[in-house]
């Protein structure tokens, strides 16, 4: 084949506009001994293709160690860890904005209360007894909405162990 040939179907090549026929001829021309120095790098590139053309991932071993992986013992205990490490992590955040809400709408509604100090212990008293009150509205509500996630979760569960199962019987 001569250069011209060969450049004008590369050109189509590179385009995705080549027929089955044509990349037939390509390869072929790449196979042979006598290619051009600046094709050398694309004659590199077929040459790989056709090398890695005959691998096949039941020979390496490809399926066991994937299901060897996704199977690991090891991995369900660290999801486990994690997720228990993210809801310690999110009650810790909630009761830290909770505080922060607190703080601010106390600092909002009693301008004394901004300097934290009291010179009445019952005024004291009573302050603490409204913030502590408020902490406790908020985590009652917080509370009723970890339950409707934990029920979403668990639904979600049951959905996916549903088609597992569905699954595995096809």
């Amino acid at each position: 084949m001569d250069s011209k040939n060969i450049n004008a179907l590369l050109e189509k090549y590179w385009n995705c506009e080549t027929s089955l026929e044509e990349e037939q001829q390509l390869k072929a021309y790449f196979r042979g001994k006598e290619i051009p120095e600046q094709l050398k790098e694309t004659a590199v590139l077929f040459q790989y293709f056709d090398e890695h053309k005959k691998k096949n991932l039941n020979d390496s071993g490809f399926d066991q160690e994937v299901l060897s992986r996704v199977k690991s013992p090891k991995q369900g205990k660290v999801t486990r860890l994690m997720y228990n490490t993210m809801r310690i992590a999110a009650g810790i955040a909630v009761l830290v904005i909770a505080t922060v809400l607190v703080r601010n709408e106390i600092r909002k509604t009693n301008p004394v209360a901004v300097e934290d100090t009291y010179d009445d212990p019952k005024l004291a008293f009573e302050e603490t007894k409204k913030a502590l009150m408020m902490i406790s509205k908020s985590f009652g509500t917080a509370q009723d909405k970890a339950k409707k996630i934990n029920m979403f979760n668990e639904a979600q569960k049951s959905v996916q162990k549903d088609d597992e199962d569905t699954k595995a019987k096809l």
